[in-house]
């Protein structure tokens, strides 16, 4: 995946607004980084002048500005209501998240973008809300925000993408759901969070990348293509269940820490709702699976013109790192 050098400039912005926000001694600081974070990403979105990427960057404009607005004119409560200060707050970064009740615009904005901005979208540009909320994580009444915004976010993350055949919508109500788990790890420690964002990223990062080179944005695409080696198709298929948390992939070995976590500080009802929302979430990731199962016989595909996209010879080394959990199953060792 890359991009113009003359858009260096804007990364290096992006990645400065991040830091800014996440070492500012003060809530202004933070709103400077959150600020600079968001105008760097635009102009990442909009690099081809297309209707789409420009939607997108309106929209995205839109959403993040409100949420800006209404965390720096909370932080101005902070003086006299600090708790109301940091609830208006607390849902301001929500907002900024795309996490449920306030999920509405993630899939819209998803839809309109390339895959390299598919993928800063799902964890760059999470990464300094996160740290945010996991600065507030002081009070009960905000943990239990947390845990409700949690299970909402689960829902409606498995359920938005049972009804979509466009992959880049399927992978933004799977960032939703994996977003669940991550709030709820947020509640309980920075160290369970910072894990699960870094392998929910990697997986991200090799099928975006993956579908980048193929081009690939609906199931019908991917159709298109033409005929797939049964080794490829294996590897794909093995991505998309480790990003599901299927086990022995590498994507269930964060969610077998949290479950773990999760029924030690009794927090059952919320790990009932969040493993329900895992298997629907297996569901919208097996149609694609099934795709590439078909496709790797020639008998099935009816696209039998050869096209050197569907021949990636860089994917063994872009999907090695779903196979740790195969390989290396540390997991079973802590039963």
């Amino acid at each position: 995946m890359s991009f113009p050098v003359s858009y260096i400039i804007f990364f290096f912005t992006l990645i400065l607004g991040t830091i800014i926000s996440i070492s500012s001694p003060s809530l202004f600081g933070a709103w400077v980084g959150l600020e600079l974070n968001m105008m760097s990403f635009i102009p990442l979105i909009t690099i081809k002048m297309n209707s789409y990427y420009s939607e997108s960057a309106l929209k995205y404009f839109l959403i993040q500005a409100l949420s800006s607005a209404l965390f720096i004119s909370s932080s101005l409560l902070s003086f006299t209501f600090l708790l109301i200060s940091f609830i208006l707050i607390f849902l301001a970064l929500l907002l900024k998240l795309g996490s449920a009740p306030f999920h509405f615009w993630f899939p819209q904005v998803m839809e309109g973008l390339n895959w390299p901005q598919v993928f800063i979208l799902s964890t760059i540009q999470k990464l300094a809300p996160m740290i945010l909320l996991s600065y507030l994580m002081i009070n009960n009444t905000l943990i239990k925000i947390t845990l409700i915004s949690s299970m909402a976010s689960a829902l409606f993350g498995a359920l938005g993408g049972l009804n979509t055949m466009y992959l880049r919508k399927m992978i933004a109500f799977s960032s939703i759901n994996h977003l669940s788990w991550m709030l709820i790890a947020i509640s309980l420690s920075d160290i369970f969070w910072m894990f699960y964002f870094l392998i929910y990223s990697l997986i991200l990062l090799s099928i975006t990348s993956s579908l980048f080179s193929m081009q690939a944005f609906t199931l019908s695409s991917i159709a298109q293509l033409g005929t797939y080696s049964t080794f490829n198709s294996l590897l794909m298929s093995s991505t998309f269940l480790s990003l599901g948390g299927l086990p022995p992939f590498t994507g269930f070995i964060p969610k077998w820490f949290m479950i773990q976590i999760m029924m030690n500080m009794n927090l059952f009802v919320p790990l009932a709702i969040l493993i329900l929302s895992s298997l629907l979430t297996l569901y919208f990731y097996l149609r694609v699976v099934i795709m590439f199962i078909i496709l790797s016989n020639p008998v099935m595909n009816f696209y039998l013109k050869y096209d050197s996209r569907s021949h990636n010879y860089s994917l063994p080394l872009k999907m090695f790192f779903n196979f740790l959990g195969v390989l290396l199953p540390v997991y079973l060792f802590l039963i």
